[in-house]
């Protein structure tokens, strides 16, 4: 017979290992091993029996996969961890005995790593990075707000807003951009990259001091793996579009008075941070419509009819795309001007402010050729006839509407519409509010007409055939009462879920009505 294998050896308690016993078998302090399962993407894991994992003790403890700890023992950067462990307590000791040129040449040759490999690792395709995109735009473009403290250095800020910039370029470039929304937490941006959604939050700009219940130190190694892998993505998305990388300026604006506000070697950032001029492509490409060739088919004309449609649909996705084309929009001094930059610009808009504001303008408020001015004051002086003045939610609500919008809701001092996520799904019985429901029957107007069209086309081939399987009144009141009593009884929780959905959504709708009726009569009163 074979030994008998004791209680812990054999079964899921091996599969799973506990903290202390990881930090033991990689010889690594707390700090260091947290730091390397979160550039290697190594989670804790939740055992189903914790009883049997503990043999036997139920104490909390945080598990592993062993599998996982095996993976981290062969990590290059672990040698650089300990490296640099060593490099830390040579460099205390020469300080310590004054041997300052022995601690500047061991300055000089510290340990460093890079973690290209990892993102190679965990992104095997190009597809797999944008797919997980999503999180770190949105540490990438908090951090490039942040102001340097004592727990985040200048580099990171500085390394966070390039690549944040670039990335918006790379935006601005291809028309990517599909929705927009201002929240309490931010500024939500959603952009369509080679068919995969990207959604990332740009906080508001703010001057509070930083929390101190936030671990900067977790973040920042968040920061340094993200850094990286954004890197990878902006150099690939920029080669797709033939445009250099590092990006570089068309036209490289340097009106008088740009100088004023940084230095030389800062100007060409800040110039690049502006968003208002293009940037050169590696390949100069001449721009020409694009044609859709027909080919003749042998079984009639049905597949041309498709390629029509198909060419109709992209040339309807592309006045989307230039949906602000033919504006030339200048900002006043007192609008978000970041936000409204990038999106004008990425909708096909010339934009502009006073130089005084920042680097970056490229005409002033008195050219006559401006169409737009975005303001958020309720009294404008000196107006300008043949231009329109509007407030900043007029561009966010005319790019989830997806055209333009008319512009007498949005003057200086009106009070404006309700401002509606264009991220809500609405589910049937919801309540929804007035202005979105007049979006969704346009919604539904469009898709009315494709399906039409597509209905042409099938008839062209061969009629289809529908079948009603909608049941009478009747019939439901008697298929429930065969019903089992069990199921019956679910049935009537479900009904009675609804009805108590359908009050709610009716309470809604006449709050609704009250206030636009109170509006209304406030209207009147100041007219009279």
């Amino acid at each position: 017979m074979g030994k008998m294998k004791k209680k812990g050896e054999s079964g899921s308690a091996t599969n799973y290992i506990n903290r202390n016993q990881a930090l033991k078998k990689l010889q690594l302090s707390l700090p260091d091993f947290r730091r390397l399962c979160i550039l290697k993407g190594i989670y804790p894991r939740e055992p189903r029996n914790r009883k049997k994992v503990g043999k036997g003790s139920t104490a909390y403890k945080t598990y592993y996969y062993v599998k996982d700890i095996q993976f981290l023992a062969h990590e290059p950067v672990l040698n650089k961890f300990r490296e640099f462990k060593v490099f830390v307590r040579k460099l205390k000791r020469a300080i310590g005995r004054q041997e300052f040129s022995d601690a500047d040449h061991l300055e000089e040759n510290k340990p460093t790593y890079t973690l290209d490999h990892i993102v190679k690792e965990r992104y095997p395709t190009f597809i797999d990075a944008l797919r997980d995109l999503d999180g770190a735009l949105s540490m990438i473009f908090l951090f490039a707000r942040l102001p340097q403290t004592d727990k985040i250095e200048m580099d990171v800020v500085k390394k966070c807003k390039r690549l944040s910039v670039e990335f918006q370029h790379y935006i601005i470039s291809s028309r990517s951009l599909r929705k927009v929304f201002i929240s309490i937490k931010g500024i939500y941006f959603q952009a369509e990259i080679q068919r995969q959604t990207v959604t990332w939050v740009t906080p508001h700009s703010f001057t509070q001091e930083l929390p101190d219940d936030v671990d900067f130190r977790i973040m920042l190694t968040f920061i340094e793996f993200y850094t990286t892998m954004l890197g990878f993505v902006n150099f690939q998305l920029y080669h797709t579009l033939n445009l250099q990388y590092p990006p570089q300026l068309k036209v490289n604006n340097n009106e008088g008075g740009t100088t004023e506000f940084c230095q030389d070697i800062e100007l060409y950032d800040e110039s690049l941070a502006a968003l208002s001029c293009s940037l050169k492509s590696s390949i100069e490409v001449v721009d020409e419509a694009e044609d859709f060739d027909v080919f003749p088919t042998e079984d009639g004309s049905k597949e041309s009819d498709l390629q029509k449609q198909e060419a109709e649909e992209a040339k309807n996705e592309k006045n989307l795309l230039s949906l602000f084309s033919s504006m030339k929009v200048y900002l006043s001094r007192e609008v978000p001007r970041d936000a409204l930059v990038f999106i004008l610009r990425s909708f096909g808009a010339s934009v502009s402010w006073d130089k005084t504001v920042a680097v970056g303008s490229t005409f002033t408020e008195d050219d006559e050729s401006i169409t737009h001015q975005i303001v958020d004051r309720p009294i404008i002086k000196n107006q300008v006839l043949s231009r329109h003045y509007l407030q900043p939610q007029w561009v966010f609500d005319c790019v989830n509407a997806r055209k333009l919008l008319p512009v007498d809701d949005y003057v200086p001092g009106a009070l404006l519409p309700p401002h509606l996520s264009p991220f809500v799904e609405e589910k049937e019985g919801d309540y929804i509010p007035p202005e979105r429901r007049q979006m969704i029957e346009m919604e539904k107007e469009l898709l009315k007409k494709n399906a039409e069209a597509e209905e042409e086309i099938v008839s062209a081939g061969g009629k289809r055939k529908a079948e009603s399987d909608t049941l009478t009144a009747e019939e439901k009141k008697l298929a429930v009462s065969m019903l089992p009593r069990k199921k019956k009884a679910l049935y009537e929780k479900i009904m009675h879920s609804k009805k108590r959905k359908a009050s709610q959504v009716r309470k809604l709708d006449d709050k609704r009505k009250l206030h636009d009726e109170a509006q209304l009569r406030k209207k009147k009163d100041k007219a009279k």
